[in-house]
């Protein structure tokens, strides 16, 4: 396979459907993990301290990386399929907002992770480990949602206009979007929403694209 082949198969809609099955697993068990610690405030002081919570973090931290890896596939081959339409202006709001949350997802983990750094040399007070869970919480929970949000809403606009999905996953995509725009900065169950909406977008690509191979087939 020429480099032609390859990068023609990396752009194609069913990559961006395993990337985003990909990032929608990722990402979900970092919510669950993060939040089996961040979902008391009264617990912030004391994470550092209890072993199984420490592990939690860590293990949400170590798949952080890959899932914002997998986030920027999904959106790399989704933007050049958002691109065709040439409305500059939804292709620019999506990709600000994704990169946006990429960001805000990578600066709550630098945040633990410095907390995790920092008890390799000295002890880590309480307020230290509350006040680096509270700013993650506080990144993620508000900043990081509107921003999956805004990501959301201009996606499934795109895909409106364009006319490439069902009208059922159109008003899961606003209802979702609107869900995520509305919810309450601190962790509650709204979190999951994004990444089973991506999951169930990226499910849906990969069954229409399978559909649509099966005549050619025959």
């Amino acid at each position: 396979m020429g480099r032609t082949e390859v990068w023609r198969a990396v752009r194609r809609p069913e990559s961006a459907a395993v990337a985003g099955l990909i990032f929608a697993a990722l990402l979900t068990i970092v919510i669950v993990e993060l939040r089996s610690v961040a979902s008391a405030p009264e617990s912030w002081r004391s994470w550092y301290d209890d072993v199984g919570a420490r592990d939690s973090v860590g293990l949400a931290l170590a798949l952080v990386p890959f899932a914002g890896i997998a986030f920027l596939w999904f959106i790399a081959v989704v933007r050049s399929q958002v691109g065709r339409s040439d409305d500059r202006f939804i292709e620019t709001v999506f990709l600000g907002s994704g990169l946006l949350f990429v960001a805000t997802l990578f600066t709550t983990a630098a945040s633990l992770t410095a907390v995790l750094r920092l008890g390799a040399v000295q002890p880590v007070s309480g307020d230290t480990a509350a006040a680096a869970m509270a700013f993650g919480s506080s990144l993620l929970g508000q900043f990081g949602t509107r921003m999956a949000a805004v990501f959301t809403l201009t996606l499934t606009t795109a895909a409106r206009l364009g006319g490439s999905v069902h009208r059922w996953l159109v008003l899961l995509g606003y209802i979702v979007g609107l869900l995520l725009l509305l919810s309450p900065p601190l962790p509650t169950l709204t979190q999951f929403a994004f990444p089973v909406w991506v999951a169930v977008l990226s499910a849906a690509v990969l069954l229409r694209r399978r559909a649509e191979e099966r005549p050619d087939a025959a």
